[in-house]
């Protein structure tokens, strides 16, 4: 039976159990995008810990596309060996290292003039400019030449940033996309933008290598991106470009959501079923009980630990003992493992 400690292979990456940092942004990179001491220690800690799957942090196609001035970058050849420095560090702890390539859209604040599909701003921020069909076509390229900084710093995964309200979950949400050119006035046309980046990424990304697709299933608005409505959009990719969809929600507009441990796990099931991807799940879930049951289940393949992994790096060792698994810790912590 599947639990938190079964291995799972997804094309050639093998993960040692199905636990997952989930990429959270840290603020910590230099003005110029480069990574830092801090985020080597930062991941490097979390494999020590045993988690099997991290995911760096939303790293920047562009300086405009950062949430803030202090995102880490993925837009120079110069980002790549502070890139390469973080996935050494996962490697020796026998992990796997993801990273997270974003656009920031309307929610940039590192720019006075934001990017977006329309011009809509978010509460608070700066009403951005309305992309044209040629700044969207040099987006989809910056992330082709993201994708293949991400194989020089050796990744074992890329994932897509298409939740949380930035550029790409702009584009399909009806709410933030009001074009009426190719890239918008239908679904079919708001889903464009998207599927180009994939393959835009899949011309540096190998097909044997797995792409991770995160998104806000939910928009929390009548009008908005609901699961049912996601499930048909991923389906839409071609068969083996995504091999991993992350769920999340929210953050397209502001409206109160009642958050609670696995608020969000109705999603990620009802995804997993409609396309019979691999899928990843979490919202506020601490329990290994409680995550045990969903991979039990089948309502998701893994589980994201977010707010958990910040407080406590080794927090897969104590859940191997709360769950009698003989896992094998660190040479250098055996001391004190009983």
């Amino acid at each position: 039976m599947t639990h938190l400690f079964t291995p799972l292979t997804i094309k050639n990456m093998t993960l040692k159990n199905r636990i997952v940092m989930p990429p959270m942004c840290m603020y910590s990179a230099t003005e110029e995008g480069m990574a830092t001491d801090f985020h080597v220690i930062h991941y490097a800690s979390r494999a020590v810990g045993q988690i099997g799957f991290i995911v760096v942090e939303a790293t920047a196609i562009e300086p405009e596309g950062r949430i803030t001035t202090h995102d880490l970058g993925v837009w120079d050849d110069e980002h790549v060996k502070g890139l390469k420095w973080i996935t050494k560090q996962i490697h020796a702890n026998d992990a796997k290292a993801c990273l997270q390539i974003a656009h920031a859209g309307r929610k940039s604040r590192a720019t006075d003039r934001p990017k977006a599909p329309s011009e809509i701003g978010f509460e608070g921020y700066p009403t951005p400019s309305a992309l044209t069909v040629d700044e969207i076509k040099e987006i989809i390229e910056k992330y082709r030449q993201a994708a293949r900084r991400a194989k020089e710093a050796n990744f074992d995964c890329i994932e897509i940033h298409a939740a949380h309200g930035y550029l790409i979950h702009e584009f399909v949400s009806p709410l933030s996309n009001t074009r009426t050119d190719q890239y918008g006035g239908t679904q079919v046309n708001r889903n464009r933008f998207l599927y180009e980046v994939i393959e835009a990424i899949r011309s540096e990304w190998p097909l044997e290598l797995p792409l991770a697709l995160r998104i806000s299933a939910e928009d929390y608005i009548k009008e908005g991106l609901h699961p049912a409505l996601w499930a048909e959009i991923i389906n839409g990719i071609p068969h083996g470009y995504v091999d991993i969809i992350h769920v999340s929600s929210g953050g397209l507009v502001k409206v109160p959501i009642d958050d609670y441990p696995g608020y969000q796990l109705m999603f990620a099931k009802k995804i997993r079923k409609e396309t019979h991807q691999i899928v990843i799940a979490g919202g506020l879930i601490e329990d290994p009980v409680m995550a045990n049951g969903v991979l039990e289940s089948e309502e998701a393949d893994l589980i994201f630990f977010g707010r958990l992994a910040l407080r406590d790096p080794y927090f897969p060792l104590k859940f191997a003992q709360r769950m009698r698994y003989d896992l094998t810790w660190p040479v250098q912590y055996e001391k004190s493992k009983k």
